[in-house]
C-alpha cells in the first residue's frame, strides 16, 4: 500500500454522515487519554491532529512520570497524592514503556536543601505513594558508587524513585487502546474553524487536510460535543466559540519553554538520575539516562505566543544547562561538541490574568483547567502523569451536553496487556521483550508478523528494532520522515546527525520505498526537509 492509499484509508471516517458523539481536536497525550476513556464508554469518537500525533508538547517533555515532589514543598498534597497514584498505576500497567528510575540528590555543606529537610519531604512522598523508595547515603557509601560526582564539601545523597517514559510512544500506545475500542484518529487534519448552529452553539469543525500542499481537501465534521485538547494553543480555538468575548474571560494559557540536551553515555556515563539545583537561579534540574544516552534538562522560560512552527533551544539555554551539569560532575567539562541533539517543548501553564500579577514560570501551578463555552469543551494545563485524571474531568464536563454513562461497569485499566502469541517473541532477548510489550501492547503480534529475522535487530546502537521502523511506516500514519525519526521512533534524537548516517540511511530508504511507495525524488525531498528541520530545531542553534 502506497502512502497515498494509506492516506485515503485514514480519511475514510470523514465520509460519515451522522454526527460523531465527540470530536477531539489535538493529538497529544491529553487528547489521546480523552479518546481512550470516551471510546471505552461506547462513544463514537473522532480525534484529529493538525500536525503529527504527539507533535507538540507530548513528544518534547522531560520524559518523566513523576508525583510532583516539589508540590509537597508548596503544601499541595492533593496534587502529589493523585500524581503518585497515577505513577504507580502506569508502572503496573505499562512496564517497559513506563519504567522506575532512581534519582539521587547530592547534598553539600552550606547548600540548600540540607539532608534533613529533603529527607522529610521524601518520607511524606513515599507515604503518599504507599511504598517506600527513600534511602539516604552518607558520603563514604555514596562516593564509591558515584565517582564522577563533585566531592568537595559533599555530605551525602538522598535517593528517591519516580519513573521515565518515551512520551510520544506513550501517546501512540494510549491511542492504540482507543482505536481498539472503536475510536478513529487522523493526523495532519487541521481545525480551521468551528461550526455553529443558529443558537451560536458549537456543533462541529471545518477540517483541512494538511498532509499535502496541493489542493487540500476540506471537510465539515459535526459532533454532539467538541473537545479542544490543543494544549498551549488552546486559547486560539476557545476564542472562536464566542460571538463576542465575555468580560470575565481572564484565564489564559502561559506558554513556558523547557529545553533539553542529549549527550552520549561515553561522555557522561550514569545508571541513575541525578537532581540538582542550578548554581545561578536555584531551579531544580535533572540528569538522567534515556535510550542509551544521557539527557540534561530542563529550562523553564516564558515563550512568545505560539504559531504552528517548531520550537527550538536557544544559545542561552545551552550554556545554562552545560553550566549546571559541569558544576555537578568533576572533570567532565561537557561542551557544545558533546551534544548529539536537543529538543524543546512548550508547557501550557494556566494563569489568572485578571489581577495583573505574574510569577516566574517555575512557580506557576501545573494544574489543568477545563472550560465549557457554547458546547466547546476546552482543556489545557496539567501533567503527563495525570493524563487519565484529566480525561475523566473532561468527560464530567461533557456530561452537561452529552449523556455519558460513567457508572457503567468498565475496567479502569488504561492499558491492556495480552501475551504475544507470535513465535518470534520468544527469540528476542528479555530486555527487548519487556520493552516491546510496553511500547506496543496488543499491537505487538502485528509488528512481529510483519518483521523478518533480519529486522529483529537494533538500528545502530539504539534500542529500536528495524521491525519497529517498518511497522510504523505501514500502520502508524507516517506522512513525513520526521514523523518516523522524531516521534514513532526517537532515532533522530539519539543517533548522530539526526540518524542521517550511512549505517542507517540505506535501510531506512528501502523501508520507506517499500511501505510508503516513495520514489527516489520523494525520498530526497523528505531527506532535505528533515535535515533542515533537525538542524534548525533539534541540534544547536546558530551562533
Amino acid at each position: 500500500m502506497t502512502q497515498t492509499q494509506q492516506r485515503q484509508q485514514a480519511l475514510t471516517p470523514l465520509l460519515r454522515t451522522e454526527p460523531w458523539d465527540m470530536l477531539i481536536i489535538g493529538g497529544g497525550i491529553t487528547g489521546a487519554g480523552i479518546a481512550r476513556e470516551a471510546a471505552k464508554r461506547g462513544l463514537q469518537v473522532l480525534l484529529i491532529e493538525q500536525r503529527d500525533f504527539a507533535w507538540g508538547t507530548s513528544s518534547r517533555s522531560s520524559k518523566m512520570v513523576h508525583g510532583g515532589l516539589r508540590y509537597i514543598a508548596s503544601g499541595d498534597y492533593k496534587t502529589t497524592l493523585l500524581s503518585v497514584r497515577e505513577r504507580e498505576r502506569m508502572l503496573k500497567e505499562a512496564g517497559g514503556l513506563v519504567n522506575e528510575m532512581h534519582y539521587m540528590m547530592p547534598h553539600y555543606k552550606g547548600k540548600f536543601p540540607p539532608p534533613w529537610i529533603f529527607n522529610n519531604l521524601l518520607r511524606v512522598y513515599d507515604k503518599l505513594a504507599g511504598k517506600r523508595y527513600f534511602k539516604y547515603f552518607k558520603k563514604d557509601a555514596f562516593s564509591p558508587l558515584n565517582p564522577g560526582i563533585k566531592q568537595d564539601k559533599l555530605l551525602g545523597a538522598s535517593q528517591f524513585s519516580d519513573a521515565v517514559t518515551d512520551d510520544s510512544r506513550l501517546v501512540m500506545r494510549v491511542l492504540g487502546e482507543a482505536l481498539h475500542d472503536g475510536a478513529q484518529a487522523i493526523n495532519y487534519l487541521k481545525a480551521e474553524g468551528l461550526l455553529k448552529n443558529d443558537q451560536g452553539l458549537v456543533v462541529g469543525a471545518k477540517l483541512v487536510d494538511t498532509a499535502t500542499d496541493q489542493h487540500p481537501e476540506t471537510y465539515d465534521v459535526y459532533a454532539k460535543v467538541v473537545v479542544s485538547a490543543t494544549g498551549a494553543w488552546a486559547d486560539k480555538l476557545r476564542l472562536q466559540a464566542f460571538s463576542e468575548i465575555p468580560t470575565n474571560f481572564h484565564k489564559q494559557i502561559r506558554p513556558s519553554r523547557g529545553s533539553h540536551l542529549v549527550i552520549s553515555q561515553e561522555r557522561l556515563p550514569i545508571e541513575q538520575a541525578y537532581t540538582l539545583l542550578h548554581p545561578v537561579d536555584k531551579r531544580a534540574l535533572f540528569v538522567f539516562p534515556w535510550e542509551n544516552r544521557t539527557v540534561i534538562g530542563t529550562t523553564d522560560l516564558d515563550h512568545p505566543p505560539l504559531d504552528d512552527q517548531e520550537v527550538g533551544i536557544t544559545n542561552e539555554e545551552v550554556d545554562y544547562l552545560l553550566q549546571a551539569v559541569n558544576g555537578l560532575f568533576d572533570h567532565t567539562q561537557l561542551s557544545r561538541e558533546d551534544i548529539i541533539s536537543t529538543w524543546a517543548g512548550v508547557r501550557p501553564l494556566i494563569f489568572e490574568g485578571g489581577d495583573g500579577k505574574r510569577v516566574s514560570p517555575s512557580k506557576e501551578k501545573r494544574d489543568h483547567s477545563v472550560w465549557l463555552d457554547n458546547n466547546l469543551v476546552t482543556v489545557s494545563g496539567g501533567k503527563l502523569t495525570t493524563f487519565r485524571l484529566i480525561a475523566l474531568d473532561v468527560l464530567k464536563i461533557c456530561q452537561q451536553v452529552l449523556p455519558i454513562d460513567n457508572n457503567a461497569a468498565i475496567d479502569d485499566a488504561v492499558f491492556s496487556n495480552p501475551v504475544p502469541s507470535n513465535d518470534k517473541f520468544a527469540q528476542l532477548p528479555a530486555p527487548f521483550q519487556y520493552r516491546l510489550q510496553g511500547f506496543y501492547g496488543r499491537q505487538l503480534d502485528q509488528l512481529l508478523e510483519l518483521a523478518d529475522d533480519q529486522e529483529l535487530v537494533p538500528v545502530a546502537d539504539s534500542n529500536t528494532l528495524w521491525a519497529e521502523v517498518r511497522f510504523a511506516a505501514r500502520y502508524e500514519q507516517v506522512i513525513h520522515l520526521d514523523d518516523l525519526l522524531l516521534r514513532r521512533t526517537r532515532l533522530g534524537l539519539i543517533l548522530p546527525q539526526g540518524a542521517m548516517i550511512d549505517s542507517v540511511t540505506d535501510k531506512l530508504q528501502q523501508i520507506c520505498q517499500q511501505e510508503l511507495g516513495w520514489n527516489q525524488q520523494k525520498w530526497q525531498q523528505e531527506v532535505d526537509r528533515y535535515k533542515a528541520l533537525w538542524q534548525n530545531y533539534y541540534h544547536l542553534p546558530a551562533a
